[in-house]
């Protein structure tokens, strides 16, 4: 979800790449069905390991939930975002993706407003780049 939220409002100035701790096999029906609604497709988007090399060449690594764990590597910046859980107030289905996602979309918002505020990276790569 993040991801394609990110995708969406930076467009082009951010490469955003996605990948699971323990990914599934499939996108989450729910999930893609609840980004359509903002205007964000994933349909076509397929859950993806964690890549080592990944983490050591993006300045920004976010991980979602309180299971979420990779290990930090020098010179890459971490974030977990312990999203808010509906269903532990009994909020199910689509209303509880909806609420995951408006939050995720919140801290998407202000993550590449941090961005934007931070000087660029000189380094001979480059890197302005995420992964979530």
């Amino acid at each position: 979800m993040a991801a394609g939220l990110m995708r969406k409002i930076a467009g082009d100035a951010v490469h955003v790449y996605s990948a699971g701790t323990s990914p599934g096999t499939a996108i989450n029906d729910l999930s893609a069905q609840s980004l359509a609604e903002v205007g964000v497709d994933i349909s076509d988007q397929t859950p993806q390991p964690v890549d080592p090399q990944l983490l050591r060449d993006v300045d920004i690594v976010v991980t979602l939930g309180r299971e979420a764990h990779v290990e930090p590597v020098a010179g890459t910046k971490f974030e977990n975002w312990d999203t808010d859980e509906p269903s532990e107030r009994g909020i199910e289905g689509i209303e509880r993706t909806r609420l995951i996602r408006d939050d995720i979309a919140d801290r998407v918002a202000d993550l590449l407003r941090r961005m934007q505020a931070q000087p660029p990276n000189i380094e001979p790569r480059n890197r302005r780049r995420t992964a979530s």
